[in-house]
C-alpha cells in the first residue's frame, strides 16, 4: 500500500497526540506510507463542565467523526470508552489495538494508598462511576471521604494534589502509561473495588466505511481479544441505555492460561451501577465460552444487562442516554 501521506486526526492533549504518534508509528510500519497528525479541538476540549452535565456522550469525539466525514483528515484515534456505542454506518471501527492496563490508579500526597488515605480525605474525580465506587469502598471499610468534582488534563489533576487543595484524584492507568508516567501512581486499584469505564484502557482506530482499501490496512493492527472484551463490555452499557458519563463499570476478563488466544477459554464480564455517593451499588457478573463472534459478544454483555436491570440498575443511574 503506497501513495500520499496519511492524515490522522487527533486531539490536542497530551495524552492523545502521545496515543496517536504511538498509532501512527504502527501505521507507517503496516504500511509503508508517512502519516502526519492532523489536531482538532473537540467541544469537550473547550467546556469546562462537567461531562455528566454536558452529557458526556461523544464530546470528544464528534470533531474527529465531523474532520473524517469530510475528508479533512483519513483516519482518527479516539480512546475508546469516548466513543458512543451506535457506530455510525458511515464510519468503520477499522481496528482496536492491544489494550493496555484497564485499572484505575491513585495519585496521592505522600505516597498514600487508597486504604491509607485519612479520615475526611479529599480526592478528584469528575466521573460518576469512580465517585459511585469509590464511596462504596469507603463506606465499607468504614472511612469517610470526600469525592469532589475535577476536570482537567492529567496535569491539571495531579496539580490539584502537589498544590495541597486535594489528597489525591482517580486517573486512568493505561493514559499515565502512554506518558511515561506510571512511576506517579501510589496505588493500582483492585478490579475488585473499582471496576473501569466500558472499553478503559483500549484504543479505536476508526475511518471512513467507505474507504476499503484503508480500512484493510488499518485491520492489521486489531486485537481480536481485546475487540471481543470490550465488545462485551459495550454492549452492556448499550443495553443499560447508559451513556459515556453514567455511572456504569464493566470488565470483561478472558480466563484461561495467559492471554494468548490459544488457551484463553472463558470470558468473566463484571458490570456495576451505583449512586454516586455510593449507598447502593448492583454489581454483577456471568461467564461463559469466549465470544467467537461479535454478535456472540454483544449477546453475552445483554444477558447481563438484562440481570443488572432485574436488580435495579435503572433506578441508580440518574436520567438514562435516548
Amino acid at each position: 500500500m503506497t501513495g500520499k501521506t496519511l492524515r490522522l486526526g487527533t486531539r490536542r492533549s497530551k495524552l492523545a497526540m502521545a496515543q496517536s504518534g504511538q498509532v501512527a508509528d504502527a501505521v507507517r510500519e503496516l504500511t509503508g506510507r508517512a502519516v502526519e497528525l492532523v489536531e482538532i479541538t473537540t467541544y469537550g476540549d473547550t467546556s469546562r463542565e462537567q461531562l455528566s452535565q454536558i452529557g458526556g456522550t461523544g464530546v470528544f469525539v464528534t470533531a474527529l467523526r465531523e474532520a473524517l466525514l469530510r475528508g479533512e483528515v483519513d483516519f482518527a484515534v479516539h480512546s475508546l470508552k469516548d466513543l458512543p456505542t451506535a457506530q455510525p454506518e458511515s464510519l468503520a471501527l477499522a481496528a482496536v489495538p492491544r489494550r493496555e492496563d484497564p485499572r484505575d490508579v491513585l495519585v496521592a500526597r505522600d505516597g498514600l494508598t487508597l486504604d491509607r488515605l485519612p479520615h475526611g480525605a479529599r480526592i478528584g474525580t469528575g466521573s460518576p462511576r469512580r465517585a459511585a465506587q469509590l464511596n462504596a469502598h469507603a463506606r465499607s471499610h468504614g472511612l469517610l471521604i470526600e469525592t469532589v468534582p475535577i476536570r482537567g488534563n492529567i496535569d491539571t489533576r495531579i496539580g490539584y494534589v502537589h498544590g495541597g487543595e486535594l489528597d489525591a484524584v482517580v486517573l486512568a492507568a493505561a493514559g499515565l502509561g502512554r506518558l511515561g508516567r506510571t512511576d506517579e501512581v501510589t496505588d493500582f486499584l483492585s478490579v475488585d473495588s473499582v471496576l473501569p469505564a466500558p472499553g478503559q484502557g483500549a484504543l479505536a482506530v476508526e475511518c471512513v466505511a467507505s474507504d476499503l482499501e484503508l480500512t484493510a490496512a488499518l485491520a492489521g493492527l486489531d486485537d481480536p481479544l481485546t475487540r471481543i472484551a470490550v465488545t462485551a463490555e459495550r454492549s452492556l452499557l448499550a443495553a443499560l441505555e447508559a451513556g459515556c458519563s453514567a455511572p456504569v463499570g464493566a470488565l470483561a476478563d478472558l480466563l484461561g492460561d495467559g492471554q494468548d488466544a490459544r488457551f484463553v477459554n472463558e470470558l468473566r464480564l463484571r458490570g456495576v451501577v451505583g449512586t454516586t455517593d455510593g449507598s447502593t451499588l448492583v454489581q454483577l457478573s456471568i461467564t461463559g465460552p469466549v465470544p467467537t463472534s461479535h454478535g456472540d459478544a454483544v449477546a453475552l454483555g445483554r444477558e447481563l444487562a438484562s440481570e443488572m436491570l432485574a436488580k435495579g440498575a435503572a433506578g441508580l443511574m440518574g436520567e438514562r442516554a435516548l
